[in-house]
């Protein structure tokens, strides 16, 4: 007898995901591996986060918390906003989730129902198109690239054909790197508003940049949500823990469904991320090691033909347009893993319409092995 499978598990895979673990799979056999693949941060969380989370084991039961997450740590999110932004937000609209992986399903399914149409941007992260196209609502992918230096801009949004219900904006952008100015901000939240389109605005990339500072959503229109995580910045990527600022108009129903689908965030997790605000020091070193990533590649890729890179103003990212020396990425990218050891991550994951001829470089990793994987990529392609 044949039973049923539902049709919202037929999403297209995470891609790099099964890059990673073909990296690991080629590292268990005995094969060496540089891993330019996955968007995390090398090293352990920082050492005050450690200490806290060995307190904790100690001295707490570890049972649920409530369901938008500890008051303490809601507090401490809207204190940050005021310290890196200047923006006063409520601690009553904070939503700490089980990473930000929790909060844009919690967000989509609070603002949108299926068959609702929202704008994301392609290239660009391929849980918003895939969590979307589970949940029955019509992802509406606008191309960008150059010419918006790969952003949702109005001009850009002016011109997608029919309605829209939402739209999804990362800066800094992932794969790109690229970023919103504070003007353009401000102008996409003010345009949503006018519209009646809610604004998924993912910040999650905050606090990594290489020039001007990133420019939040937050306080910008009153109707956004805003999604952000303690993965990428303050380097709890294991650790599944994330939050949103909630408009009013959403917070009963985002906390609704967090009691029903989560039940509340990993208590651990939240009695740990308590002390990371008081890290900033040792995150902002870890930053400077990312830009020194990132000047490494800027300066060899290209001396391994990968000429056109977008713009890595933000993240721990580089784009590269391959289009002259392929047309289908997630082979190039077998090849160069079998071929040199380094794992990088196939375009078709972040556009499935031109991300054959792109791939997505991580350099969250330590600068001996940008080193070491520019040196082998150069080797490969003489």
């Amino acid at each position: 007898m044949a039973f049923k499978v539902a049709g919202r598990g037929a999403i297209a895979p995470f891609i790099v995901m099964d890059v990673m673990r073909a990296a690991n799979e080629r590292a268990a056999a005995g094969g060496e591996v540089i891993h330019l693949e996955v968007g995390q941060p090398a090293g352990s969380a920082p050492a005050r986060v450690l200490a806290a989370a060995r307190r904790a084991l100690d001295d707490h039961g570890l049972g649920y918390t409530e369901a938008l997450g500890l008051p303490l740590l809601r507090q401490r999110i809207a204190g940050h906003y005021r310290h890196a932004h200047g923006v006063a937000i409520a601690p009553e609209q904070v939503a700490v989730t089980t990473g930000s992986s929790g909060a844009f399903l919690l967000a989509f399914l609070a603002a949108f129902d299926a068959g609702d149409r929202v704008a994301v941007p392609a290239p660009g992260y391929p849980a918003y198109r895939n969590i979307l196209e589970a949940l029955g609502i019509e992802v509406v992918p606008v191309p960008v690239g150059a010419s918006s230096r790969w952003q949702l801009t109005v001009d850009v949004l002016e011109q997608v054909e029919g309605r829209l219900d939402g739209v999804v904006v990362a800066s800094p952008s992932n794969p790109t790197g690229s970023m919103l100015s504070a003007h353009e901000v401000a102008e996409l939240a003010q345009w949503c508003e006018l519209k009646g389109i809610r604004l998924i605005s993912d910040e999650i990339y905050h606090g990594i940049v290489y020039g001007a500072p990133a420019a939040t959503a937050a306080g910008a229109g009153g109707h956004a949500v805003i999604v952000n995580s303690f993965s990428k910045y303050f380097a709890m990527t294991g650790w599944r823990l994330g939050w949103m600022v909630v408009p009013p108009d959403l917070l009963r129903a985002v906390e609704c469904l967090q009691q029903n689908l989560f039940i509340s965030p990993p208590t651990l997790s939240q009695l740990a991320a308590q002390a990371v605000f008081d890290c900033l020091d040792e995150l902002d070193a870890r930053v400077a090691v990312y830009r020194a990533n990132r000047d490494v590649l800027l300066n060899e890729l290209p001396k391994a033909g990968f000429t056109r890179l977008a713009p890595s103003d933000g993240a721990f990212y580089l784009y590269a347009d391959v289009a002259d020396l392929t047309n289908d990425s997630a082979e190039f990218c077998r090849r160069m893993l079998a071929e040199t050891g380094v794992a990088c991550t196939p375009g078709m994951d972040f556009d499935p319409y031109q991300g054959g001829r792109t791939l997505r470089f991580s350099f969250a990793g330590s600068t001996d092995d940008m080193v070491a994987a520019a040196r082998r990529l150069q080797e490969w392609r003489k």
